[in-house]
C-alpha cells in the first residue's frame, strides 16, 4: 500500500517528534550543577547549531517524489482531513499539491510525528518495530 519503507518513516516520525520537542533558548537560564544534566537539556533548545531540523529536512528531501506524496497523504489521514477509506483521494490531492516547497510545509506543521503516526495506523499498519531505531 505504502512505498515509502516503514523504516524510513518511522526515523521521520522520531526526528519530527524531536524538532517538535526543541524550545526557544531561555538565555537567563541557570545552567546545572552536573554538565552531563546540562547537555541532556541543551538537545532541546533551538539553536543554530542543533541539527534536528537539518536531519528531518534530508530525511524528507530523500524521498523520491511518490514517498514526498505519500508522506503529505499520511499527514493529512493523520490530522482528520481524510479517513482511511478516502486514502486514494488523500494521495491524489497530494499529487496535485505537491511543490518545491512542501519540505517546509510539513517542518511548519505542529505535532507532525503524531499525525505521520496516526495516518500510518489508520492505514492498518504499525511504525512499533521500528521505533528507537
Amino acid at each position: 500500500m505504502l512505498t515509502i519503507p516503514l523504516e524510513k518513516l518511522a526515523y521521520i516520525v522520531e526526528k519530527a517528534r524531536e524538532y517538535d520537542a526543541e524550545v526557544p533558548v531561555d538565555r537567563d537560564y541557570e545552567e546545572g550543577s552536573d554538565a552531563a544534566d546540562d547537555d541532556e537539556r541543551e538537545i532541546l533548545f533551538d539553536t543554530p547549531d542543533n541539527p534536528t531540523a537539518q536531519e528531518l529536512r534530508a530525511a524528507i528531501d530523500e524521498l523520491n517524489v511518490d514517498e514526498r506524496e505519500e508522506l503529505l497523504a499520511l499527514l493529512w489521514l493523520g490530522r482528520g482531513d481524510y479517513d482511511a477509506a478516502s486514502w486514494p483521494e488523500a494521495l491524489a490531492q497530494a499529487r496535485q499539491t505537491a511543490s518545491s516547497t512542501e519540505t517546509d510545509y510539513l517542518l511548519g506543521t505542529p505535532l507532525l510525528g503524531d499525525y505521520l503516526e496516526e495516518g500510518v495506523e489508520a492505514l492498518g499498519l504499525s511504525l512499533e518495530d521500528f521505533e528507537g531505531e
